[in-house]
Order: structure tokens, then sequence, then C-alpha cells
């Protein structure tokens, strides 16, 4: 599991919560740290933060679709950007298979990255169907 987030406490507060449920946990600080890892540690599935600096999230799903390496991981967009929730999925929003809504709630997130690790395999990306997690909110002003 690739946690990509360029805030230190969501990757904190995503890695406990999925350590605590027995998910093996690596962390990058934007899409760029990604790429570089991602070769190196084989991720299951992998979470991006929308914005990030250097390499944002759709940008870096859109770049680890097109490499035939790593174009089948399970990828879930975690944003306060709710007008992405409609774009995720094949030919929006970077083919991201699943977007999940600051804030969340911890369970939320375990469920997607659960269901994402399941809908793994045969080298097919999920179920062919996108969904959205978490409840719809504003986005939050820095």
């Amino acid at each position: 599991m690739l946690v990509v987030d360029d805030s230190k406490v969501i990757r904190q507060l995503i890695r406990v919560n999925l350590e605590l449920e027995g998910f093996e946990v690596v962390t990058a600080v934007d899409g760029a740290d990604c790429l570089e890892m991602v070769h190196r540690i084989q991720p299951d599935v992998i979470t991006l933060d929308a914005v990030m600096p250097r390499l944002d999230g759709v940008r870096t799903a859109e770049r680890l679709r097109a490499d035939p390496r790593t174009r089948h991981l399970p990828l879930a967009l975690v944003s306060a950007c709710t007008e992405l929730k409609g774009g995720v999925g094949a030919g929006g929003a970077g083919g991201v298979d699943a977007f999940l809504a600051k804030p969340f709630e911890p369970a939320e997130l375990v469920r997607l990255v659960r269901r994402l690790m399941h809908g793994r395999g045969g080298g097919e990306s999920g179920s062919g169907a996108s969904e959205a997690v978490g409840p719809v909110s504003e986005p939050v002003e820095p």
C-alpha cells in the first residue's frame, strides 16, 4: 500500500489507520516521489492526494496508467476538491478507480482500500466500475 500526500498529518493519519487494520503502508510526499518508489515497493493499492507540489494526484495517476507495469494498479484519489468526484473512472481524473472526499472517516478509508485490494487480480483493475466514497463536503480553504 502506497499513500501519497504532501501533508505529513494526513500521511500519518492514513498510515496509522491502515496499519491498525493490518496493512503494510509506505508513504510518499508527492507524485514525483510516488513514481520514483512505485516499481521498487510494488504496492497493491495507491492513494493519491489531488493537490500536491511538483506532480499532483491526477497527473500522477495518468502517468501510472500510461506505464504498462503500473497500468492495472488500483488507484484512489483522496481530496477535498469534490468537483473531481464526477471525473472518477476511465477517461476522467487520470483514470482513478475511486474517490474519497476529505474530510473522511477512517472506517471509510479502510473499506475503500479493502474493496480496491479485493477487486484486483487477473491483470484487470477492479470491476471496471468507479466509485465515490465519503460525504460530499465543501472544500476547506487552507
